[in-house]
């Protein structure tokens, strides 16, 4: 059975993976944050990505593999302005790969593999053949997004979200304000739930489906410089989070009634913001592993490409 090669190389994770119906697999690995910083240059990580390729490549691809197509996340997002250089590893890498073995290179978003991959771990791949509502949360993204079928791929417009500070980016300045490495996605989230009593979430507004989150970070200072504890900051950072979310997301369903919600991106992984949109919106969650940055969701589009090319 022929197997879809794909590369995604986005500003904190290298990612290398293969995609058949039958046989799926994947390498990946985070690149180095100097610690007490809040992220990297583009030319750092694209150093990074560089270097990590061919070892990821050696380390996935051990068996005897018959790749029928190669695929790579190009750019942050499908519009035109869209552009980001640490894509450019994962995207030069693939069409030499391509180039090499005679078959064809398929150029996809990174948002566009997030939502592969969260539809395809959560078990509902078909929601990929359909419109569905999805939200994209990760470390710079925070985007609710109307999602079409286009062939065998999808393309997203984004209709609501944030207009500044993405909750990506508010999790990790206050995980860094908190004295935890950076991306601090995971060890806020097990921060919170040691939290013995919390503050009720700020009521952050809203403006039809956009909002605005840059107003939390001042709070988070002031509630580090009062004395509260780390474990109420971070319950109260997570949940003023979530409680946005749920009222923008329910807000959507009643003009887009029928539609299911699809949630992609590491910060998806949170436990407090899975709990409360499944609770609320009924939401699809992707599986905790493929939350995260990852080329998965780049090889499952670029094998569907390649399907519907060859029957």
């Amino acid at each position: 059975m022929k197997t879809a090669l794909a590369f995604d190389t986005s500003n904190y994770t290298t990612s290398v993976a293969w995609f058949s119906p039958k046989h799926q697999g994947q390498a990946r690995r985070l690149l180095s944050v100097p610690a007490g910083t809040l992220g990297l240059r583009q030319q750092d990580a694209l150093f990074q990505h560089i270097r990590r390729l061919p070892e990821l490549a050696e380390e996935l691809l051990t068996g005897s593999i018959e790749i029928g197509c190669v695929g790579a996340s190009t750019a942050p997002r499908e519009t035109k302005d869209s552009y980001m250089p640490c894509f450019l590893a994962g995207a030069g890498q693939g069409r030499t790969v391509a180039k090499a073995l005679g078959v064809p290179f398929y150029g996809w978003s990174h948002q566009q593999g997030h939502l592969a991959a969260a539809a395809w771990s959560a078990g509902h791949l078909e929601l990929l053949d359909k419109p569905f509502l999805a939200w994209h949360l990760s470390g710079g993204t925070t985007e609710l997004l109307a999602v079409e079928p286009v062939g065998r791929a999808v393309t997203a417009r984004a209709i609501g979200g944030t207009t500044d500070l993405s909750a990506g980016q508010l999790i990790d300045r206050t995980g860094v304000l908190l004295g935890l490495d950076f991306p601090a996605g995971r060890a806020l989230d097990a921060l919170s739930l040691e939290a013995a009593g919390s503050f009720a979430p700020f009521t952050v507004r809203t403006d039809g489906y956009y909002f605005s989150l840059s107003g939390m970070e001042n709070k988070v200072k002031a509630l580090g410089e009062a004395g509260n504890k780390p474990q109420e900051i971070a319950r109260f950072v997570l949940d003023t989070i979530c409680s946005v979310l749920q009222r923008v997301t329910a807000a959507a369903q009643k003009e887009y009634p029928g539609l299911p919600v699809l949630c992609s991106g590491g910060v998806a992984s949170n436990t407090r913001l899975r709990d409360g949109l499944t609770k609320s919106c009924q939401a699809v969650f992707s599986a905790p592993e493929y939350a995260t940055d990852n080329a998965m969701g780049t090889a499952i589009l670029t094998y569907r490409a390649w399907e519907e090319a060859h029957g």
